[in-house]
């Protein structure tokens, strides 16, 4: 008979779970494993809410395993490192993201691309090798083997910082793999979202020439004033649409609703490249003609490999791209995602874990 996820693991821990498609979430008690030899235990500080938090808690994704307790933007302290952890010591600021485990013996996970491993762990949701269900960071306490966790630069904020473990690294990776990190490109970000808007701050960062894409002209000034976007496209807009076909060297195109892509598609230049990030849960329409006629690409990207993930979290701290979070403690988690399903939020929740999460 299986053991209850109170009682699996020796170490008392607690979260907010939701237990079924409803979404709602509640106090949840269940356990983490003693630390193992590579392991780290830290004590959760904050915990970012990202949408595919929404997405898991309502199963629409099909991949949900209840009660689910998400979360895989978390950072916190240090208070045990295993016999054999070389990295970490007790007292460091550190990072888990979207990943807890891989094979860590495939060409993907020796060429550090863990993510792409056909065996990789997600932080939530999933089976651990050990074949219990993995919890995130909506919770007090968090273990992790040593490879799948980063150390936070010092000085930089763990609260704002957060969300930069999945919206941070899911931009920063597409941006230097395609290529699209050279100043003087022009780049065009889909979507003013909690990816999009990181993504922005990444591109502006690199030396390109950014264009924010959207379908509401109710955005233009925050990303041109407050983000620094050079210039902005309402997709709505045909006069505008054409006016600027032919000007992006690629595209990161992070909404994770239904939309066509066509538009975009035009706005490339020969060679251009559009790279997606968000994931819509129906199929979109790729017409053949437009990528035949100027030899574009359409891809995909995930998160990134442990090693570009520390150079992302360097690379925020040095040039201080930091997201734009809105703080709030764990009971309000249901209205955050009540507010999240609406897109009304700029542009991420951050959950105070340590204030806020009591431990009775």
């Amino acid at each position: 008979m299986a053991k209850s996820p109170e009682a699996e693991h020796p170490l008392k821990a607690i979260g907010w779970a939701t237990k079924d498609t409803s979404g709602v979430f509640s106090p949840f008690k269940f356990s983490r494993r003693a630390t193992g030899e590579h392991d780290v235990q830290f004590k959760v500080l904050y915990c970012g809410v990202c949408h595919s938090d929404l997405h898991m808690a309502k199963n629409e994704w099909g991949l949900t395993q209840y009660p689910l307790v998400p979360g895989h933007e978390i950072v916190g302290e240090v208070t045990e490192v295993g016999s054999k952890v070389e990295k970490f010591k007790v007292g460091d600021k550190v990072g888990v993201g979207c990943m807890v485990g891989s094979c860590r013996q495939c060409d993907q996970c020796t060429n550090d691309l863990e993510n792409y491993c056909s065996k990789m762990i997600l932080t939530y949701s999933a089976v651990y090798i050990d074949g219990t269900i993995t919890y995130g960071g909506y919770s007090n306490l968090m273990v992790a083997d040593e490879h799948f966790v980063v150390l936070w630069p010092k000085n930089f904020p763990l609260d704002i910082g957060a969300p930069l473990l999945c919206a941070g690294i899911t931009t920063y990776s597409p941006l230097r793999y395609f290529g699209l990190d050279k100043p003087g490109m022009s780049i065009g970000v889909v979507g003013l979202g909690g990816l999009g808007h990181v993504a922005v701050k990444f591109a502006k960062a690199f030396g390109t020439k950014v264009t924010v894409i959207s379908t509401s002209i109710n955005k233009k000034k925050e990303a041109t004033e407050k983000l620094g976007a050079d210039s902005f496209l309402v997709s709505r807009d045909p006069e505008e649409m054409k006016a600027a076909t032919g000007t992006l060297d690629g595209i990161i195109d992070t909404v994770s609703a239904h939309h066509p892509i066509l538009p975009l598609i035009s706005l490339l230049k020969p060679h251009g490249k559009m790279v997606l990030v968000g994931a819509p849960e129906k199929p979109l329409e790729l017409p053949a003609f437009p990528l035949l006629s100027g030899r574009k690409l359409v891809a995909g990207s995930g998160i990134g490999g442990m090693k570009e993930t520390q150079e992302m979290i360097d690379f925020a701290a040095k040039h201080n791209i930091l997201p734009d979070v809105e703080i709030i403690p764990i009971d309000y988690i249901n209205t955050a995602m009540d507010r999240l399903g609406k897109s009304d939020v700029k542009y991420r929740f951050v959950i105070d874990i340590a204030k806020s999460l009591k431990l009775e």
